[in-house]
């Protein structure tokens, strides 16, 4: 039979199983929220610009333009470019969910449009998370993501001298990108110790024998910070930045194992830009939407197929845990199989690809965590929600005042995370510094745990989960749980109701 798959994602995940599933007989509809397929990961200057020989910085890129052509090309695949999503409609019978989507450019008029498929993949990827610093609103520091895609995309640097700081091995090649287009990169600061790092990945080497490539693309990172004079700092960090209207020096620290700055350690630098990255922030909107389980580290549940647990919806790539393109591919290709009608299983050496691809998203996870002494590096004054303003000190007041341990009453009360990101950025930080304003207490509505509890939404009464059963009543408060998933201006929303589909 032809299965209808919907994809919506078109970095590597979401290219590799609209791929996979034409392989095996669907019929594809692939929803990408870009002008261009590739993601971040293949991100390049646009064609109209006219480059002859657009910088290309990264792997990957022949395999991602073979891709790109035979999904354009494919009879069997609709290909729909500037698409954002905004919504999923889960129905009462079950079966998949319908996707709502406006194509076109963002703020002026845009077409509506739903597709239902037979079965939807979402492979919607990850952005960057920051644990807010003192001065880290101020001009000139940048996500490392926006660093590499500024200089992708437009040859354009973030600044002359710039620290690279945070933790993850996407550090180096945001380096690479910064001193291949000619900034002078003074360190590449990691936060975690060197013995955490090696002692994850030095274990037990013959389980990552298929990830080979990446020691590959290890190697040209360190040679290329060798030949660019770039020095490799562990257990540091950029904790404070300052500047009269825009970045001029940072504060380095040494840090201990749990993140905390050491006293005496403190030493300015002169730079003009910092390009930030402590890990990533999967985005979880429409997975939410569809009704799929977390985990206790808030990544979508799947099986080894990549299904959620809702039948008709797998997920693939950083939605289900940071592992990078090559993993994501992987995960992309059983997804579509599976989603097609296919047995992934049957696929000659796609287990095991498949099983390394798991173990390197858990080895990564386990040599880059996030530190509980990172809370500490905010002040008081600190603005921890940009697009409201709002403060530390607001946080904490209203925690120990009238919101108490309650996330949507804090929410409510400084309207922190209620800006035009809706929580996006500063979520998981407001989380963090809530939890360690509360220890334990905390523990038990934790926006991740509150939807890791959670098997089905829909269940008169109440929700049944891991956890037991909770009252009916308002949906649980988590940053990812949003009315609408995307950006969609009150005139368009008024529209899509004298309008209707097209």
């Amino acid at each position: 039979m032809n299965r209808h798959v919907v994809v919506i994602g078109g970095g590597p995940a979401g290219t590799a199983a609209a791929e996979a599933a034409l392989r095996h007989g669907a019929t594809v509809t692939l929803v990408d929220a870009n002008e261009a397929l590739g993601g971040q990961y293949n991100r390049r200057i646009p064609a109209d610009y006219g480059v002859r020989r657009p910088l290309r910085i990264g792997h990957g890129y022949p395999a991602a333009e073979r891709r790109a052509r035979l999904l354009h090309e494919h009879p069997r695949c609709e290909y729909l470019a500037r698409a954002a999503v905004f919504h999923l409609e889960r129905h009462p019978e079950g079966g998949c969910p319908t996707v709502r989507l406006l194509i076109g450019v963002e703020g002026e008029r845009r077409i509506h449009r739903e597709v239902r498929g037979d079965a939807l993949i979402i492979a919607t990827g990850a952005y960057d998370r920051v644990c807010p610093f003192p001065g880290w609103d101020l001009p000139g520091v940048y996500t490392a993501g926006a660093a590499q895609t500024l200089v992708k995309t437009q040859r354009l640097l973030i600044g002359r001298s710039v620290l690279v700081s945070g933790t993850g091995p996407f550090l180096l090649p945001v380096a690479h990108s910064l001193a291949q287009g000619g900034a002078r990169v003074r360190a590449v600061l990691e936060a975690n110790p060197a013995r955490r790092i090696l002692r994850h990945w030095a274990a037990r080497p013959w389980e990552l024998r298929h990830s080979a490539g990446k020691a590959a693309e290890l190697l040209e990172y360190a040679s290329s910070g060798l030949r660019h004079r770039i020095p490799l700092r562990t257990s540091t960090a950029v904790v404070a930045v300052a500047g009269d209207g825009r970045v001029e020096e940072a504060t380095v620290a040494r840090l201990d194992e749990h993140w905390s700055p050491i006293p005496g350690s403190h030493t300015t630098v002169a730079v003009d830009a910092v390009a930030v990255s402590h890990g990533f922030t999967p985005q979880l909107e429409l997975a939410v939407a569809a009704g799929a389980r977390l985990t206790a580290h808030g990544f979508v549940s799947v099986d080894q197929n990549q299904r959620t647990t809702v039948d008709s919806v797998w997920a693939a790539g950083e939605l289900t845990g940071i592992g990078g393109a090559q993993v994501a591919a992987i995960e992309g290709t059983v997804a579509g199989i599976a989603a097609a009608g296919g047995d992934p299983s049957q696929e000659r050496g796609l287990t095991a690809r498949h099983r390394t691809a798991g173990q390197f998203v858990a080895r990564l996870a386990g040599a880059h965590p996030i530190g509980a002494g990172a809370t500490g590096w905010s002040r008081p004054d600190t603005v921890i929600c940009r697009c409201e303003n709002t403060t530390r000190a607001e946080l904490t007041t209203t925690w120990t005042g009238v919101a108490g341990t309650s996330y949507r009453a804090a929410k409510l009360a400084t309207r922190a995370g209620l800006g035009p990101c809706q929580g996006r950025i500063c979520g998981s930080a407001i989380a963090d510094l809530r939890a360690a304003h509360w220890g334990a207490t905390a523990d038990a509505t934790h926006p991740r745990a509150a939807h890791a509890e959670t098997a089905d939404d829909s269940a008169p009464g109440g929700r049944c989960g891991t956890a037991g059963c909770t009252p009916a009543g308002l949906a649980a408060a988590t940053p990812a749980a949003r009315p609408l998933a995307a950006i969609v201006r009150l005139r368009e929303l008024a529209e899509l109701d004298t309008q209707g589909p097209s």
